[in-house]
This record gives C-alpha cells, structure tokens and sequence, in this order.
C-alpha cells in the first residue's frame, strides 16, 4: 500500500533536475507535497527549470552544484541542511549515457563517464550519511540503470558505471539498516528523456533518437516514487517487462541470452554502417 503523504513536507534534494528523469521526479516529488531542491550545474537551467514550478512557491528551491566536483557537492548539501534543517531524501540522479565499441572508447571517454556517474555519487552518499547518522533516519536513492543489473552489448563504460551504482547502494542498504537509514537503487530501462541526444561529455549531439519503446517520464517518476515509499532496494523501471529479463539472466536463461547476442549482432551491423542502434 502506497502512502499518499510519505513525501509531504519532506526534504529533497534532486540532482540532474533540469531535464529527463530528475525533472520528472522533481515535478512529482512536488506534487506530493515535498519540499525539492532542485540541483544542477547550470543556473540557467536550474533556473529555467525551477519557474515551471513557481505555482510551488517555497517548496521548490534551487542549488547550483557540480556533481563530478566533491567540495561543490559537499558545500551544496551541507547548506541545504543547515537552511532546511535536515535532508529526508537525495536523488543522486545526475548521469550521461554511453553506447560505443569498447575499441572505439578513449581512456578520456572513461574517465568522462566513470566521474560523472560513478564519483558524484560517491561524493553525493558520502556528503549525505553523516548528516543522516545525526538524524537518525534519511533515504539516499541512487540513479542506475537496466544495465546496472543486465549487461547491454556495446555499453562496457556505461555498465561499468552502472553495475557500480547497484553494488554500492545495495551494499549500504545493508549496512545502514540498523542506523535508521534506507538505500533504493533505481534501474530505468529505456525512458523518455533527453540522455539519448547527450554523448559521453554530456553535450546534446542530435544523433540518436528515443526509442519506440521508451516509457514516458512522468509515468516513471510516479513508479519510482512509489517504490521509494515502500522501501523497495532495486526498482525496476518500468517494472514489465524487465524485472522477467533480469531474473531471467541472473537465472542464465537462454532467451535472455540469445536476446543479448542479437542485440550484439543489430548494434555491431549498425555502427558499422554508421547508423543508429536503436
């Protein structure tokens, strides 16, 4: 049973809420009475983004924050908990995608990619928990992905990152358990957001497209909402039909095999054609 007032009047901090999914979950947090701080790195973004919430008044905050700087992100949670006098709950949801032939990737693609979505994460959690021991209590939800617990052809950098963020945030779920604090790992398949039109570095390039069967946002951020609200570790987004494909992995079925194999052969074909993969 889902708890229509769990996010009333709680504190949140959103990262990567300019766009995708950390707009959507901002837009929802908001409607659920929250309190969300909407962070980024640009001020005009953040700020663009903050006005379409204006009818929100002071519920909707803004914090400009680098996520891949550790003093910005430490400087940036510690003033959200001393203006607001605690800190419920950190999206850490700010991420770039990543889909090229691993002979292809740079050793500056990786590093790009592993500090924007693995070390502003680490940095977020590690600012976070020694406000929330003093609390008592805190939720830290971190953005992985279908790839964080299903390994896609094609994506080894992104996957890396991702299986990452699945292993950290489930490892402290349990950790913390006993101190009060909760851990959620969420793992978007395929959503409606702008991070297929951005590259490694995070710049739109305009060269891929959403895909056919990508889940709308909104539709996403009410899931995952939800989900937090129950406590659920990893969240499967949209939960049908990925929560099958990923049991069926871990299991070692040959559908999810052979499905990973001709999604190998369709990517490989189409980068050597110079087309999209989707």
């Amino acid at each position: 049973m889902v708890d229509s007032d769990h996010y009333r009047n709680r504190i949140c901090i959103v990262t990567g809420a300019n766009s995708g999914i950390g707009y959507a979950i901002s837009a929802e947090l908001l409607k659920r009475g929250a309190v969300v701080y909407m962070t980024g790195r640009s001020p005009d973004k953040i700020s663009k983004a903050a006005e379409d919430f204006s009818s929100y008044g002071g519920n909707v905050r803004k914090l400009v924050m680098d996520v891949t700087k550790q003093e910005d992100v430490r400087k940036g949670i510690a003033h959200v908990a001393a203006e607001a006098g605690r800190i419920d709950l950190l999206f850490n949801n700010a991420g770039v995608g990543g889909t090229i032939p691993f002979e292809k990737a740079t050793i500056e693609d990786w590093k790009k990619i592993i500090d924007t979505n693995i070390w502003s994460v680490i940095y977020g959690v590690s600012a976070a928990v020694p406000i929330m021991l003093k609390q008592g209590e805190g939720h830290i939800v971190n953005t992985s992905s279908i790839a964080g617990i299903v390994p896609p052809p094609f994506q080894a950098l992104y996957s890396l990152t991702k299986y990452g963020v699945t292993g950290m945030t489930e490892c402290l779920k349990y950790e913390y358990a006993e101190k009060g604090l909760r851990f959620s790992t969420i793992c978007p398949a395929n959503i409606a957001t702008p991070i297929f039109n951005k590259s490694i570095d995070g710049t739109a390039h305009g060269e891929l497209r959403i895909p056919d069967d990508a889940y709308p946002a909104d539709e996403a951020a009410s899931l995952i909402l939800d989900r937090v609200s129950e406590n659920k570790g990893i969240i499967v987004v949209p939960e049908e039909p990925y929560t099958d494909m990923w049991k069926g992995y871990v299991l070692g079925e040959s559908v999810v095999e052979d499905e990973l194999y001709k999604m190998a052969r369709q990517r490989r074909e189409a980068f050597e054609k110079g087309g999209s993969y989707f």
